[in-house]
């Protein structure tokens, strides 16, 4: 999984070690889950020595905690980047809300084993890591809820609109939808399934125009 950082030097290097790290670890878990996936899997996956892993990360546990953080502060920014381009551009919150599932889509077409380890650990309360996933969980619903709020105060959302339970709603549709497009119809087009998300946001479900 790539940053959107682009450190200099040995900062550079580490960070290439560490996105191996986390490609090798995301990819194993998906296969075989968290318990039965060892670090000296994760190594050889990623064609480095065990101690490397060690030297990145105390543990699989902080491995994986740090893997989940990782990919959700990205679907985070490109959440925000979307809404960002959009009011440049001059387009409207309705806009902004369908640039974020475009952009929610793209995120999972090219990172979909993270979204499936990421909604299964949403589920699971008994992970040391549990507190930091709901942390970033709710960084990404934040950058929703900033977009519905400042579409009630202009006037193009209902005032009684429950900000905070749309926004989730609105992640958790993109990401379910999205993991049910990649297992069961990845014969469609993303920009078939970014039509009928959109088609959905809009209140467009009985096919009205």
């Amino acid at each position: 999984m790539e940053s959107s950082s682009a450190p200099s030097g040995g900062s550079t290097r580490r960070e290439a070690t560490r996105q191996k790290l986390y490609e090798a670890a995301v990819t194993l878990i998906a296969e075989q889950g968290f318990s039965a996936t060892t670090v000296d899997e994760i190594a050889e996956r990623a064609g480095v020595a065990k101690g490397t892993v060690y030297y990145n990360f105390a543990s699989k546990s902080v491995l994986f905690e740090e893997l989940l953080r990782h990919g959700v502060e990205l679907l985070t920014a490109s959440l925000r980047e979307a809404a960002e381009r959009t009011e440049r551009d001059g387009g409207t919150k309705v806009d902004a809300l369908d640039a974020m599932i475009r952009a929610g889509l793209v995120f999972i077409d090219r990172y979909p084993s993270f979204t499936q380890l990421y909604v299964a650990e949403l589920w699971r309360t008994n992970r040391a890591w549990q507190s930091t996933l709901m942390v970033v969980r709710q960084q990404a619903v934040a950058v929703v809820e900033g977009v519905l709020r400042e579409g009630v105060k202009k006037g193009e959302f209902s005032e009684e609109i429950d900000v905070p339970l749309t926004a989730s709603a609105l992640v958790g549709m993109v990401l379910v939808a999205a993991l049910d497009w990649k297992s069961f119809q990845p014969e469609r087009s993303l920009d078939d399934v970014h039509s009928a998300l959109s088609r959905l946001l809009q209140g467009r479900v009985s096919g009205g125009r």
